[in-house]
């Protein structure tokens, strides 16, 4: 009798063929109900395995009972990270438009990418020492310090004195900032694939922000403003921010328990659709026009069918809108017609009144294209409503990604409402 070990690491590619891998039935349909792979099934070729294939989310996860799934995305990594760099700061990438506005290091997989980033950024907060600044504490005391809390002397202790309930500020190093650097730090140390070294030095930055209190799994995280005082900070925070919510700590599949895995995963899509929308906000700045992302809006008259188009380009003052575009991680078909995408935004130019829509893709034939739908007339010269569909080739240099953006950023511009 054959015995089936299992398999510790599985890699998968974004969008690849599926992979036939030895999975308990418990695992794999925990796994299939999770939504991390695009399909987890059965192989009906061979007892005890299950055909995994991934989808958009790229990253690792570890699953308990099962295997490492690792997903390697079809862009390089440093390219990845610039679209994250540039929808988590876009004015610094403007400033200046290098792969190396995330520092990869020289790491071509997603988590010992990012493991390295966000430990050289922390690094670099911390060099000028550990941000401290006040916090109000609320604490039973023997002394009076600071301010009485009346209504909880009074709940509590029925005016009785000592221990006394007391309010007062604080200068400490338990501020939001470091909390959530900790917090990063501790969930880079848990994930599969972070190297030695990075892992190393990581657990160094934990140590560094030993006074900042560890956030519980699943609390929402502290709020800080941004400040002149933490500015040294703010790339960290950014960063670290997008690993707590990019981690995914918990999926539920219907009608039994939580799979809990630790892992980082980015979806592709709303990566994609992020950067393409921030890049344009951005760009038509310039012109004097105000961009709306995910406005709200509904086709029907009853406000039953609610559409939220990725970006409503306006006018500076935000009354009237002149555009309307939707971002697509997706490669154009052999015969640029994509239907469904096409109808979608023949209802965002409808209901909000615009002679055109604009469909912006990750991969194309040609870098722009468009069609005039029948039975409509938009303008004083008789045409029909256009229908814009732009292409960017993401293995293209980051200027020239940024320059198509704001060439694309340009003809929303000269768009006219409708009459």
């Amino acid at each position: 009798m054959t015995v089936t070990l299992p398999v510790l690491e599985v890699t998968l590619r974004e969008y690849g063929p599926a992979v036939s891998v030895p999975l308990g039935s418990a695992a794999g349909r925990a796994l299939a109900a999770s939504g991390i792979l695009q399909s987890a099934t059965p192989d009906p070729g061979r007892d005890g395995h299950w055909l995994l294939r991934a989808g958009s989310q790229v990253g690792a996860v570890r699953t308990p009972g099962g295997p490492v799934v690792r997903i390697m995305p079809k862009t390089p990594v440093s390219r990845l990270f610039f679209l994250l760099g540039f929808s988590l700061d876009p004015a610094r990438a403007w400033r200046d438009s290098r792969e190396g506005t995330i520092d990869t290091g020289a790491y071509d997989d997603v988590v010992p990418a990012l493991a390295h980033a966000v430990e050289r950024q922390i690094d670099a907060a911390l060099r000028q020492g550990v941000l401290q600044g006040y916090r109000e504490v609320e604490e039973s005391a023997l002394v009076v310090r600071g301010r009485l809390r009346e209504a909880e002397q009074i709940r509590r202790h029925f005016g009785r004195t000592p221990p006394v309930e007391i309010v007062y500020d604080a200068y400490t190093a338990d501020t939001a900032e470091n909390r959530i650097l900790r917090a990063a730090t501790e969930r880079l140390l848990r994930l599969p694939g972070v190297p030695g070294p990075v892992r190393r030095r990581l657990a160094h930055q934990r140590v560094r922000l030993a006074d900042a209190q560890p956030l519980i799994r699943g609390q929402e995280l502290p709020r800080w403003q941004p400040s002149r005082l933490n500015s040294r900070y703010q790339p960290a925070l950014q960063l670290a921010e997008a690993v707590l919510r990019g981690t995914s700590p918990e999926h539920r599949p219907a009608d039994a328990d939580p799979l809990a895995v630790d892992g980082f995963l980015l979806d592709m899509n709303k990566l994609f659709e992020d950067f393409v929308t921030v890049a344009l906000r951005e760009a038509l700045r310039e012109h004097g026009l105000t961009a709306r992302l995910q406005d709200s809006h509904h086709l029907d008259l009853a406000g039953l069918v609610r559409m939220r188009p990725d970006l409503v380009v306006r006018t500076g003052d935000g009354r009237t809108p002149l555009a309307v575009v939707d971002a697509k991680y997706k490669v154009e078909k052999a015969d640029g017609l994509l239907n469904a995408d096409l109808y979608q935004a023949l209802a965002y130019a409808t209901v909000l009144g615009l002679p055109e829509a604009h469909l912006v893709y990750a991969a194309g034939r040609q870098p722009e294209r468009f069609h005039e739908v029948r039975g409509t007339t938009v303008g004083p010269d008789g045409r029909g409503m256009r229908l814009y569909q732009h292409s960017l080739d993401l293995s293209r240099e980051t200027g020239q990604l940024l320059s198509a953006l704001k060439e694309i950023a340009g003809r929303l511009a000269g768009a006219t409402p409708h009459p």
